[in-house]
């Protein structure tokens, strides 16, 4: 990854960087992670020939976690304004609620998103009603919630680990540690993404859905990718024994996906 740029808002810097030339692609990772996530992505698209930028979200990383709100909305924002920041629109390749922001960007500004990946999508919350809200505030509770989460983690990236794991892990624990980042990934675990699914409809771009068929936070992953394909019009792709990180599990085939998007975009 190249040097870590702060993008200024209201109330906060959102860390960014960015490399290469070509068609702009901004990738925006979910909940708990951060912009290295996509470490194995960002060669494959540069090779493709794309400007790839990859964000921190807030409370996450580099970011700051001095703001009033966590939520898709928000991250939203950040989005725009870092599009805005880089002078051109962009391919938004969004992770987990990185997904539901990028809906909401893509509906709020169509003339700055020109597609989107989601990739392991949240943009709309899974059933389980306000028990299933109940128990993960609690888990999430200090002292035990940092050593929870770690725990849980591997079951995001279920089977064959991707290059660089253990070295990533220690990265996103160590995030954990930094002061106001807990509390922000507190706050940022109970986002609605009801903002996203009432946007869905809105959204008039291109875009791919990309699944891992073993992504534990879906009952049936292939159906949530199958009804979110249906509200966008977009290309589905379920990837088998992938799991909530399709960017390091699955690189290579979400590379091709981002491809396709933008010469299907281009070359209109």
């Amino acid at each position: 990854m190249t040097s870590v740029r702060h993008l200024r808002r209201p109330e906060g810097r959102i860390a960014y960087d960015v490399q290469g030339s070509g068609p702009l692609v901004i990738c925006v990772p979910g909940m708990a992670e951060l912009r290295q996530t996509y470490r194995l992505l960002v060669p494959r698209l540069l090779d493709a020939g794309f400007r790839v930028a990859t964000m921190d979200i807030r409370g996450h990383g580099d970011s700051d976690a001095t703001f009033t709100a966590y939520d898709d909305v928000a991250l939203a924002s950040d989005l725009l304004a870092l599009i805005d920041e880089l002078d051109e629109p962009a391919f938004v390749v969004g992770n987990s609620m990185g997904a539901g922001a990028g809906v909401i960007a893509a509906a709020e500004a169509p003339a700055k998103v020109r597609g989107l990946a989601l990739l392991g999508p949240f943009v709309r919350d899974p059933e389980g009603g306000a028990m299933q809200k109940l128990l993960i505030r609690a888990l999430f509770l200090r002292p035990w919630g940092p050593a929870a989460l770690l725990g849980y983690y591997p079951k995001w990236l279920p089977g064959s680990k991707p290059e660089g794991y253990e070295e990533h892990r220690r990265r996103v624990r160590d995030n954990l540690r930094r002061p106001g980042h807990w509390h922000a990934f507190v706050r940022t675990s109970r986002t609605s993404h009801e903002p996203a699914r009432r946007r869905l409809a809105d959204v008039s771009v291109p875009a791919v859905v990309v699944m891992g068929a073993a992504d534990v936070d879906w009952a049936d992953p292939r159906a949530e990718a199958e009804w979110i394909g249906g509200q966008l019009r977009a290309e589905v792709v379920v990837v088998p024994d992938v799991g909530h990180f399709p960017q390091a599990q699955a690189p290579d085939v979400v590379a091709d996906a981002v491809t396709r998007l933008v010469e299907r975009v281009t070359r209109a």
